[in-house]
């Protein structure tokens, strides 16, 4: 709710200052047919009536005076249909804004807005993995051709969580391949998750479980490549561990409270932190 609140501010702060006697003054007189439509337009998205206001903007976009009035009401048109959950029409309006209004100053914001629009839609994404290839596609090309922007911190952020999913789906896709011992479909995965996801959460599992393959078809070269990348990297780590212990069967994992000596300190601290 409070990211469309905040899409809200923006938009009217980069598109409208929501002052009818402004937009009197925006549309020369004698267009009085124009400056009707599209005070209709606005005054359906203050009232909450988003669909109603994109027809309308769409409608007055076309009849227009100027150019950047007509590009602001396709941008809120676009807008309009994001807010009601339209994706696919909402996606259409702001790729066409896109291609008509390339030099308008609001482009970022409807690259912005585009890459949004494609981030919601992956909630679904459990039984379909191209909203995430598709989010992550617009993503990247708005951090690519926008990375000063007050936007791109957020897709950033954005990015970070969309990695971390499409790791976890390789990773899920290549424990099913070692519990069904098909090992190169598996060592397949786990390198993709290498390759393209190093930075993601799953990267240290992901390296042990290549060490956990290798070694199991023979290949204990490659085994120990893979755990001195691992070793390299995150030699604090479980999955470090559990890869030395592979290598080397008289290893003992130290247990949790030998890792960890300090665990006292960090419960200390929170309970002083939650009060208790």
């Amino acid at each position: 709710m409070y990211q469309r609140l905040s899409h809200i501010l923006i938009i009217l702060i980069l598109s409208f200052s929501c002052s009818k006697k402004e937009k009197l003054v925006e549309i020369p007189d004698g267009r009085e047919k124009s400056l009707q439509i599209y005070q209709e337009a606005l005054d359906a998205f203050d009232e909450g009536q988003y669909f109603y206001a994109s027809n309308k903007f769409l409608e007055a976009e076309n009849i227009l005076p100027t150019i950047e009035a007509s590009a602001k009401a396709s941008l809120m048109s676009g807008y309009c249909l994001y807010l009601i959950n339209f994706y696919n029409e909402s996606e259409d309006g702001l790729e066409r804004f896109i291609r008509k209004y390339p030099a308008n100053k609001n482009i970022s914001y409807a690259y912005y807005l585009l890459a949004i629009v494609n981030y919601e839609q992956i909630l679904d994404e459990a039984k379909d993995i191209m909203p995430l290839l598709n989010s992550k596609e617009k993503i990247e090309f708005f951090i690519k051709k926008f990375p000063d922007t007050e936007y791109a911190l957020d897709l950033k952020f954005k990015l970070d969580l969309i990695n971390n999913q499409l790791a976890a789906k390789e990773l899920y896709v290549a424990k099913y391949y070692i519990e069904t011992q098909k090992w190169i479909p598996a060592i397949n995965r786990l390198k993709i998750i290498v390759e393209n996801y190093s930075e993601t959460i799953f990267i240290e599992e992901a390296l042990h479980r290549l060490v956990e393959v290798y070694y199991k078809i023979g290949l204990e070269e490659e085994a120990k490549v893979a755990a001195n990348l691992l070793g390299y990297n995150y030699n604090s780590s479980e999955w470090y561990q559990q890869s030395y212990k592979i290598l080397n069967k008289n290893y003992k994992i130290p247990k949790k409270n030998e890792l960890k000596n300090n665990e006292g300190i960090i419960r200390t601290t929170i309970k002083k932190i939650i009060g208790k």
